[in-house]
């Protein structure tokens, strides 16, 4: 899927108060890189490290130095600096500012993005490149139940019907919150963290088979959801199966990729009696714990050894 000139004017426009100036013909031009630039030395001739795939932002110090110039020159040095080999895929005017008449016809003629914005310069290319940041950020959308307990982002998993949702639904019962449910929209942000995410169609929203759709933040307040969450652990719910071996003290860590990232990964087995929800909260305190440096079934295998050494010893 490609991101366009027209994606970031739809979506952040308003955000960013941008105005279409010239060049509305190229609004479909592709955005490759999730960078912005100011001309900078370029405008003086000197193109040398320039790229003409980073959208271009000009400032009170560019318009001030091009309205310093003949209109021949101005001419040659946006011509060079607008498409050297490859046209940009925008230009952006910050604070309003009127752009030379020539910036303006370059545009036009060859159907690049002339947009003008609201925002200070500076403010304007730090925040358009955090949003860009965030559109190219790989992301995949995975079949599960976001929820947050005691802090900890939880990805609840299993094969449909397994109780995903009535586990999740008795967590918030109990104060925790929800995310998202049933789609999982994951997305890796920088420092190598995932953070997950839902549908703005179906946020605050659960299936219940037998009820049918429920409104989370309508039945136990706005306290009990949220839009995004980091997700620290994997947990699967899959049905007891008596000959599957189950770990019963938990020293051999487990963990599963999702993007590129590893993250603690829980079986939890699943079968009348056993609470759920109550195992839930324990595994979540548990990694808690462990990021605190207090690995329970490490410590007990420690003493467990200690004491048979001493045994041994006597």
């Amino acid at each position: 899927m490609f991101y366009r000139v027209e994606d970031l004017y739809n979506i952040h426009g308003e955000r960013l108060g941008l105005e279409i100036i010239a060049g509305a013909e190229g609004m479909k031009r592709r955005i490759k890189v999730p960078e912005a630039q100011r001309p900078g030395l370029s405008l003086s001739g000197y193109l040398k490290g320039h790229v003409s795939k980073r959208i271009l932002i000009f400032g009170k110090a560019e318009i001030e130095y091009l309205r310093d110039l003949s209109s021949e020159v101005r001419i040659t040095r946006l011509s060079d600096l607008l498409y050297p080999t490859t046209p940009t895929p925008a230009v952006i005017v910050a604070r309003r500012f009127r752009p030379p008449k020539e910036l303006v016809t370059l545009c036009e003629k060859a159907h690049i993005p002339l947009l003008r914005a609201s925002m200070p310069t500076m403010s304007l290319l730090s925040k358009l490149t955090l949003l860009l940041s965030e559109e190219f950020a790989p992301s995949i959308n995975c079949h599960g139940t976001l929820v947050e307990v005691f802090g900890v982002g939880v990805l609840i998993q299993g094969d449909s019907s397994v109780g995903k949702s009535e586990a999740a639904l008795g967590l918030i019962e109990r104060g925790h919150r929800l995310i998202t449910d049933d789609i999982v929209k994951v997305r890796r942000r920088e420092g190598d963290y995932l953070e997950g995410s839902g549908a703005e169609l179906t946020r605050h929203h659960m299936e219940i088979r037998g009820i049918g759709i429920i409104n989370v933040a309508h039945l136990y307040g706005a306290v009990c959801v949220r839009d995004q969450k980091s997700i620290d652990i994997v947990v699967k719910l899959e049905v007891w199966d008596d000959h599957h071996f189950y770990d019963r003290v938990g020293i051999d860590e487990k963990y599963c990729d999702i993007l590129g990232t590893k993250l603690p990964f829980h079986i939890l087995p699943v079968k009348p009696g056993r609470d759920v929800v109550l195992l839930l909260e324990t595994i979540a305190l548990n990694h808690r714990l462990k990021r605190m440096g207090y690995n329970s079934a490490k410590e007990f295998n420690h003493k467990l050894l200690e004491m048979i050494s001493t045994k041994h010893k006597a």
